[in-house]
This record gives structure tokens, C-alpha cells and sequence, in this order.
């Protein structure tokens, strides 16, 4: 009898509450209020810039050199292409980064402030700029959260050095803006960096701090230099240039970033007309 008493409950129950949302009613005035949001799909998108900027660089010195110091660099530019790429079709959170650029390596020496004279120097050199050019190559990484976007780069990077310019009051004028046989102009290394967009498509604003790392030593490790060095052949000596950019650029999105793409259209356009292949009925078409 109690089973019988709860079940009519239940079902008595059950139907005020259908009769109850039978009955809810919204009003216009209710409904122009309501708002709602479509997550927005990344696509893989590309798009090319130009970066400008300036950069600090110094030499990792293998003994080490009292002194050395970052010298500043006011001319950083660089040309990059940035695709991005989901990872498993899902993640869009990677893509590739190339380009070229045009920087700086160098350094320079402080003096010692009890005798005024430098605290070192480089076969005579006390200040030395080398201009590069380069074909960096990284992963990109970056998280977007519109109209920002997180970035993160690390791969590595050729170059070719191609001018230098060094003084010092001991050093040799012939190599004012020469390099000498035993100094290597072929440069590779590390490049990488993290930054912050800001993006008004089709175009974004692009800000980076990247940092460089070259594995090519200026110099043979064992080179003999006949008035600094006579004797280095006895052991070894690297110099490793190191360089920090910072960077503003403005980029240009060649496809769309978000929204469908000319090339979705066109496919669902042609699956209108002709079907899926999983469609039975475009099979007899």
C-alpha cells in the first residue's frame, strides 16, 4: 500500500512540473537582453612582418676577459613569415617561424675607474661591432586571448658576418674595419625569446625580447698572434657572442585567423551541391 501511495506521488509530482514549464513564457523584452557567445576557432593561419629594434650584445669569453661589457646596437631589422599549425588537428597553440634579419655582435670593455685604462681587450681592441645577417628558423608557440596574444619562440639560426668595426689604443689600424685571417665570419647558434601581440586583424602588433646565443667563436681557438698572442697555440680560447633584441613589429595575416576560410567555403559549397562521400544519396547524383 505505501509503494502504491509513493508511486502516485511521484507521478503526481512529475506532472506540475511538466505543466510548469509548459507554462514558461519569455518576453521579448527578457530575450533582447540575452547574449550569446560562439567560441571562436583559430584556423592555421599565416601571416609575414617586419620587426625593428635594438640590441645589446656581449662575448662569452673562454679564459675569461676582465671587463667585457653589453654594447649597445641601435639598428636591429628583421623580415619573418609565422605559420601556424593545429598539433593533432585539435591544439592551436604551435606553428613554424623564418625570415631573415640584420643585427649586431660585439662588445665592449670598461675601464678600471682607479687607473682610467680598460680592463681588457680583444688582440688590442677595446669597443668591437660586427654586423650580421641572418636566416633564423624557430617553433612558435602562443596562446591567444583576443585581442592579446602570448608568443614564445625557440629554435636556431646561420649567419654570415659581415663587417667589423673596432678601436682601441692599442690596437693594430690595419684592422680598423678588417678581419684578420684567423677570425671567423660563418655564424650559427641559438635563438629564442617570448613576447606579446596585440591584434587588430588583419594586423597585428608585435612586441619580442630575443636572445641569441652564437656557437661560432669569433676566432680560432688556437690562433698565434705574434704581438698579443705568440704562444696560443699552446692551448685554447673561445669567444662566444651573446645578444639581446628587443623588438616592435607590425604583421599582416594573409589568411583569416578566425571565421571560415575561402577554402572551407568552397568545400561546403561543393557538398551542397554533390553531397558527402558518406552520403548515400550523392553516390546516386
Amino acid at each position: 500500500m505505501k509503494k502504491l501511495i509513493l508511486a502516485i506521488a511521484l507521478l503526481a509530482g512529475m506532472q506540475i512540473l511538466h505543466a510548469q514549464t509548459d507554462s514558461l513564457v519569455f518576453t521579448d523584452e527578457y530575450l533582447d537582453t540575452v547574449s550569446l557567445r560562439k567560441a571562436e576557432t583559430i584556423n592555421d593561419y599565416s601571416m609575414i612582418g617586419v620587426n625593428y629594434g635594438v640590441t645589446f650584445s656581449t662575448v662569452y669569453f673562454n679564459p675569461t676577459k676582465m671587463g667585457s661589457d653589453f654594447r649597445f646596437n641601435p639598428t636591429y631589422f628583421s623580415i619573418m613569415y609565422t605559420h601556424y599549425e593545429k598539433m593533432f588537428n585539435y591544439m592551436p597553440y604551435f606553428g613554424v617561424t623564418v625570415g631573415f634579419s640584420y643585427s649586431h655582435e660585439g662588445c665592449t670593455f670598461r675601464n678600471n675607474p682607479e687607473t682610467g685604462y680598460p680592463m681588457g681587450y680583444m688582440d688590442g681592441a677595446t669597443n668591437v661591432s660586427i654586423t650580421t645577417v641572418e636566416m633564423p628558423a624557430m617553433m612558435h608557440f602562443h596562446v591567444d586571448a583576443a585581442p592579446t596574444k602570448i608568443m614564445a619562440n625557440l629554435g636556431g639560426y646561420i649567419g654570415y658576418r659581415t663587417s667589423i668595426d673596432r678601436s682601441g689604443e692599442w690596437l693594430d689600424d690595419e684592422y680598423a674595419k678588417k678581419f684578420r685571417d684567423y677570425e671567423y665570419r660563418f655564424d650559427y647558434g641559438l635563438i629564442g625569446g617570448a613576447g606579446i601581440a596585440f591584434m587588430i586583424d588583419p594586423i597585428e602588433l608585435h612586441f619580442n625580447i630575443l636572445a641569441r646565443w652564437s656557437m661560432q667563436s669569433l676566432y680560432e681557438p688556437d690562433y698565434y698572434n705574434e704581438t698579443f698572442h705568440p704562444y696560443n697555440t699552446y692551448y685554447y680560447r673561445y669567444a662566444n657572442p651573446i645578444d639581446i633584441s628587443v623588438t616592435a613589429g607590425v604583421y599582416f595575416q594573409l589568411t583569416k585567423r578566425t571565421g571560415k576560410t575561402k577554402k572551407q567555403l568552397r568545400r561546403e559549397a561543393k557538398e551542397i551541391v554533390y553531397g558527402t562521400p558518406e552520403d548515400p544519396q550523392s553516390q546516386s547524383r
